[in-house]
């Protein structure tokens, strides 16, 4: 039997980012300051590896602090009593993440495109795994469901959500 290794979040090189088109015509960019992922893989290509993330809904940020404590109430993401935004993944074939994202009180299976840029070691001696992945989500499938319309009738937040995770492992010793 394979011995599965065990990658924990190298947060100095990781970032979890979100774009969202704000009333149809500018893009808002957000972005979670505090987060976790880990990884368990019995190869160094990890297919089939087991991929677990969680963020702090309260470290939202989209540097503008009316927005943020906005997207923080129980309009979006109710920090207070949804503290976790959760993801487990369920399968892995080197390009498609599909698994469980937990959004406030709902699951649902996401698709997340995953480019594998390698592994490395550093100058302190660490493996390190690199990933960039994308995805796209509707924001009311996860209860996100504040909506308002401009006067010309422009929806002020778009329902389509893009994520972009830029993500550094190392290599658990």
């Amino acid at each position: 039997m394979t011995t599965k290794k065990k990658w924990t979040l190298d947060a100095a090189h990781s970032e979890i980012n979100f774009k969202v088109k704000h009333m149809m015509i500018s893009t808002v960019t957000g972005y979670f300051g505090k987060f976790n992922a880990t990884a368990e893989s019995s190869n160094d290509d990890f297919i089939d590896a087991d991929f677990s993330f969680s963020a702090q809904t309260n470290s939202i940020s989209t540097h503008n602090n009316d927005r943020d404590a906005h997207l923080k109430s129980d309009d979006f993401f109710n920090a207070e009593k949804y503290p976790e935004i959760l993801f487990k993944s369920t399968s892995f074939d080197g390009k498609k993440l599909v698994g469980e994202l937990t959004i406030r009180d709902v699951t649902k299976e996401v698709k997340i495109d995953v480019d594998f840029n390698g592994i490395a070691v550093d100058p302190y001696g660490q493996t390190k795994a690199g990933f960039e992945a994308t995805g796209i989500l509707n924001r009311k499938d996860f209860n996100l469901t504040w909506s308002a319309l401009t006067e010309s009738g422009n929806i002020v937040v778009s329902d389509t959500v893009k994520l972009i995770l830029n993500i550094q492992f190392i290599k658990s010793v």
